[in-house]
């Protein structure tokens, strides 16, 4: 933070975006390497601005220079890497020996239509783009180096500061690049010779000028540079979330409790047809008896009241069918009176359930 940015500005648009228009001259210094993008990294040309030590005292100068501080000390055989330090923090700037020695006379300003901060948000991050309400250039402190590598080329770099996250936009991320919002501020990092005075200015930035919104995930992709960087799209972790919220809805619906009607009659069908002993709950332990005959007999009274009952159930057969067999039409209908006859008994098990 921050590692992405959108910088567009045209070469004359630099002095007022700066708060320099009452600068005399602004001289131009590699200015060629320059070329505008919605998705700048680390590693890329951006001009900045800084004291123009070669001529007047008073001038500044614009010089395009690649981001991710390179230090002067650095091997000259050693590879380069860009993105060890395209942030440096305001905390410790003044303890670390890349950062320490530039601030007396290396800093600079970096201007920037928006910057780029990618938001947590489980196994996927949500690019938003800040920026001001009111569309003008923002501006940040940097410092900048030079470095000569083997072949003595020399390499100009710059690295931005950072400091913690404003108030507005801690729920984002917890650092923020130091916005100088105004020409006093701006004048301050560039020219005052007091560092005391330095530490008024690296704070966060906690104006009610600031916004933001989200853009495609495609900017993950440093060859996506185009305006497309910037319009706005409907965050994808609230799309997730939502989707998520319906599915998981839909899922828990089969996962109820089947009823277990279903494996209980195909055992009963089971049991009817190989006429085998199966163990059953006792809640259909009468149900069973009613229907099977091979079922184990526990004692000799036991089988006495079956055979009775069987006897009754064929007198009784004329008007009732075994419950196996009867349809849900016979079972719903009411049963038909019969006149009492000297030959009637108590109705059994058989007539109950053939009548019920």
């Amino acid at each position: 933070m921050c590692g992405r940015a959108r910088c567009t500005l045209r070469p004359d648009d630099y002095s007022r975006a700066c708060h320099l228009n009452n600068a005399r001259s602004i001289r131009h210094l590699n200015m060629d390497r320059y070329r505008p993008s919605y998705n700048v990294a680390p590693g890329f040309n951006v001009p900045v601005v800084r004291p123009d030590d070669e001529g007047d005292t008073n001038g500044v100068v614009l010089h395009c220079m690649k981001w991710g501080l390179i230090p002067s000390f650095t091997k000259k055989t050693e590879k380069i890497d860009h993105f060890r330090m395209f942030n440096a923090r305001s905390e410790s700037i003044r303890e670390k020996a890349s950062f320490r020695r530039l601030i007396p006379k290396n800093r600079c300003l970096v201007s920037f239509e928006g910057f780029y901060e990618w938001k947590k948000g489980g196994s996927k991050k949500q690019p938003y783009h800040i920026h001001f309400k009111d569309g003008r250039p923002m501006v940040f402190a940097a410092l900048y180096d030079s470095w000569k590598n083997s072949e003595g080329e020399i390499l100009y770099t710059f690295t931005i500061i950072t400091t913690s996250s404003s108030s507005s936009l801690e729920w984002l991320h917890d650092r923020m690049p130091v916005i100088l919002g105004d020409k006093e501020s701006s004048d301050c990092w560039l020219n005052d010779s007091n560092l005391s005075n330095l530490d008024k200015i690296l704070k966060p930035y906690d104006e009610k000028d600031l916004a933001w919104y989200p853009v495609t995930n495609a900017m993950g992709k440093l060859s996506f540079d185009g305006p497309e960087c910037i319009k706005e799209v409907k965050a994808e972790s609230e799309t997730k979330s939502i989707s998520q919220f319906f599915s998981k809805k839909n899922v828990r619906a089969p996962a109820e409790p089947i009823h277990e009607e279903i494996p209980i009659k195909r055992e009963m069908v089971e049991t009817s047809e190989a006429k085998s002993v199966k163990k059953e709950p006792e809640s259909l332990s009468i149900l069973e008896s009613s229907k099977t005959k091979d079922e184990p007999i526990e004692d000799d009274s036991q089988q006495k009241s079956i055979k009775e009952d069987k006897r009754d159930y064929d007198q009784f057969s004329g008007d009732a069918k075994p419950f196996a067999k009867e349809t849900v039409q016979q079972r719903t209908s009411p049963v038909r009176k019969r006149n009492k006859g000297a030959d009637d008994k108590q109705p059994t098990l058989f007539s109950y359930f053939g009548r019920s």
